[in-house]
This record gives structure tokens, sequence and C-alpha cells, in this order.
């Protein structure tokens, strides 16, 4: 539902979806454990202390895993709290086919606005598995179903929508658009599941259905979905799949390495962009090329490689000065110069060349739309800062937190402008920066 409240930690989330409160949680516990020879003591504050990050005791788990009905061998080898059963992706274990396809898709549509801020649901094997799996899959068409006929104006019609929706999301963020998305989803599942309609106009659905699950995925990462996020992006990959469209596919892969990698798991971003690289078409433009091996460079940089993260980086350079404008696809028009100067900057810094990351990333902040102004200002303020120019570092974050205050709507770029005032602790006497920290607090969505 749309009001429904969103599950913080994943253990409050299989409490919610039980219909279990802190209170009634604890005495299944205790009666569970009664019933396995397991004393505890279980109540009320014990469950609101492992929902704020506490780990419960071995026993307690095994009690847990046994109400859950969890495997035993799965809690000894995921650890706390992976092993929760959060909830079944129908996009990782339905069949690769087009029926699989629509599965996922009315799954998304009935349950993507479930989300736990923060908390990655695929991870490790399952993630690796689902990039291999794509990379095996076979394009599936069937026969239209019967119901309404879908038009070519139709089609045409909701393909204007979701490239005016792009165009909003650049200007706004994600944050505020994110429901226009799911709609646009809900509808063309609706037709790929009850329409009819040519053989083009089938391949144009799914295209579709692959584009507006990626937006709605990109969106709900920026507003700070993380979880509903990667749910999307499934969807995506699948969807472009069943289109036979392995380019986008491509894209999406190295979309979703940065997901992982923000979460701490840089080599699963490795090798989710080696896997989307491998298996692209080999008639994929250099423009194309240059984004792949772009995100191949951050994961190396964030994995601690800069050796290889500057060898990615310079082929992402020399492949995009070998780019044409009939070159790019239209998913991809939103690529440019701050995009690429942004990973270079970034790669730079990690690399410690403090001063050309920071005129890298100048020149990112100064081309960008208003909400990647926004996010990528923090990342100008903490090369600056580390140059030593605390002013201009004061001077870009402050910029970052005008475009919230009135223009932009980012938990990402709140996030990473909360993260750079915490680099700040050396110079909290300075007058400047407490200014800075007391705008930062009036902002939208800052609590604490």
């Amino acid at each position: 539902m749309p009001g429904e409240p969103l599950a913080i930690h994943p253990l409050t989330f299989v409490r919610q979806s039980r219909g279990w409160g802190k209170a009634e949680f604890a005495r299944l516990m205790q009666a569970h454990g009664k019933s396995l020879r397991i004393p505890l003591a279980t109540n009320r504050t014990t469950v609101w202390k492992w929902e704020q990050g506490q780990e419960p005791d071995a026993d307690a788990q095994r009690v847990i895993a046994d109400l859950l009905r969890v495997p035993y061998e799965r809690v000894q080898a995921e650890g706390w709290p992976r092993w929760l059963p959060v909830w079944e992706v129908t996009g990782l274990t339905a069949p690769w086919t087009e029926t699989g396809t629509v599965e996922a898709l009315a799954d998304l549509v009935g349950s993507g606005r479930m989300d736990r801020r923060g908390f990655l649901t695929i991870t490790g094997a399952a993630l690796t598995g689902l990039a291999a799996s794509w990379a095996e899959a076979p394009s599936a068409f069937a026969s239209a179903l019967s119901g309404d006929r879908v038009t070519d104006t139709m089609i045409s019609t909701i393909e204007q929508r979701i490239s005016t929706l792009r165009t909003l999301d650049d200007q706004l963020g994600g944050a505020r658009l994110l429901e226009q998305a799911r709609g646009d989803l809900a509808l063309i599942t609706g037709l790929l599941g009850a329409g009819r309609y040519s053989d083009d106009i089938h391949v144009r659905l799914y295209a579709l259905a692959a584009r507006v699950s990626h937006l709605a995925g990109w969106m709900a990462y920026d507003a700070g979905l993380r979880s509903a996020g990667q749910r999307y992006y499934v969807g995506a990959l699948r969807s472009a799949r069943t289109a036979g469209d392995d380019a986008f596919g491509a894209f999406i892969l190295a979309e979703m390495g940065v997901h992982v990698s923000e979460a701490g798991r840089p080599t699963e971003r490795v090798a989710l962009i080696s896997t989307a690289i491998d298996n692209a078409p080999r008639t994929l433009s250099p423009y194309t090329q240059s984004f792949l091996y772009l995100h191949r460079a951050e994961a190396l940089s964030r994995e601690g490689d800069q050796q290889r993260a500057g060898t990615a980086l310079n082929h992402a350079a020399s492949l995009w000065e070998r780019k044409t404008v009939e070159d790019d696809p239209d998913w991809l028009d939103w690529f440019g110069e701050a995009q690429l100067k942004s990973t270079e900057g970034k790669v730079l810094l990690r690399s410690g060349q403090v001063e050309r990351a920071t005129s890298s990333l100048e020149t990112s902040v100064k081309k960008a739309a208003p909400r990647d102004k926004a996010v990528r200002s923090s990342r100008l303020a903490e090369a600056r800062l580390a140059g030593g120019d605390l002013d201009g570092a004061l001077d870009a974050a402050n910029y970052g937190a005008e475009l919230l205050e009135d223009k932009v709507s980012s938990v990402r770029a709140l996030d990473r402008l909360k993260e750079f005032s915490e680099q700040l602790q050396p110079h909290h006497a300075v007058p400047a920066v407490r200014e800075f920290h007391e705008r930062l607090q009036a902002l939208p969505g800052v609590t604490g």
C-alpha cells in the first residue's frame, strides 16, 4: 500500500509481513524456544535491540530460524541478518522465458513499494547467479495473448511519457517522480498480460518494460530505497533479455553494480561489470563501450586496484574520443562529459591525485543536470578539502545544500552531504563550518 511504513531492518520486515508486533514475536520466541528445549528470556526490548543492529546470540538465532523454517545450514553459511527470509524475489527464481518475465513484472507491480532503507536484498551468490543466467538465457517470445489490440499510437504515447519522465528526473530528482514510473510499469505489464499486438509491438512493449523498470529502479535508488531499486533493475534485466536487447542488459548490470559497491561490496561490482562487458554484443558503439569501461574503472578503484582502474579509465576516455552522435542509444543519451569527468575525478581522488581530481570534478559539476549537481557537489567539496581549500570545500557543499533546499529532491545527494560534513570535524570551531552544519540540519529529510 502507498501508505505502508518502510521497514528499516530485515527482521522488522519479517515481523510486519507476518503481522507480529515486537511483544508478540518475543512471546513466540519464548514458546518456540521452550519446545526446542532452548530457554530464552526474549522480550519486546530484546527484539527492539535486534532491529537496531544488535546481533542475537546463537541460541536465539537457532530459535528464530526454526520458527521461520529456515535451514540452520543457511544460518551458519550466510550470517545475521542475511539469512532471514526477507522475501522471495520472483525475478531471481522465475524461468528466463516470456512467462517468467511477465511473472516478475507482475510481482514488481504488486510489491515494488516495499523496501528497507539501506538494506540490499540481492547480494553474493544470488547476484552473481543472476548475472550469469542473464548471459546464458535465450530471447523468448510467445504468441500474442487474447485481449485488446495494442496499437502503435498507444506504444508511441507511452514511449513519450517515459522520455519526459527521464527528463524531469534529471531536473527534480527521483523521489518526486517514482510513483509515476510505477504507474507506467503497471500499465505496460497489464498490456503484456492481456493485450493483442503485432510482433513489432510485442518487442517494443518488452523494451518499454525494460526502460521503465530501470527508470523506477534509478528513482528508487535516488530516493534512498535501495532494495526496491534492485528489484526494479531485475525486472529491467529480464525485460531487456526477453526483447533481445543485450546492450541494454549490459547497461543494467553495470548500474546494479553501483548499488552493491556503495553497500560495501566492491568485489561484486567488479564481477558484475566483467559479466556485462564479456557478454555484451560485439556491435556495441564506442560510446556505449566507454560507459561500460567507465563503470569498470570505478569498480576497480573502489576495490582498491588503482592501477587497473587507471587502465580502464584511459580506455573509457579513448573510446569516448571515437564516439559519434549516430552511435548514441536512446537510453544512454544522458551520458556525456559530465559523467566521464565525475568518474575520472573519483578515481583520481582515490589514487591521491588531488589537483587533477578537483579539476575533473569541477567540470563535472559545472556541466551536470541539477540533480547531479546536487549529488556531485559533495565529492567536489571532499576533493577541495583534501587539497587544503576549506573555503572552496564549503562553497561546493553549500551549493549542493542550496539545490536541495528548493530545486531538487534526492536522498542520495543529502546522504553524501552528510558524509562530507563528518570530514569537517577537525574544523568544527570555524564559524563557516558551524553555519554549514546548521544549514544541513535544516534540510528536508535530515533528522538527529
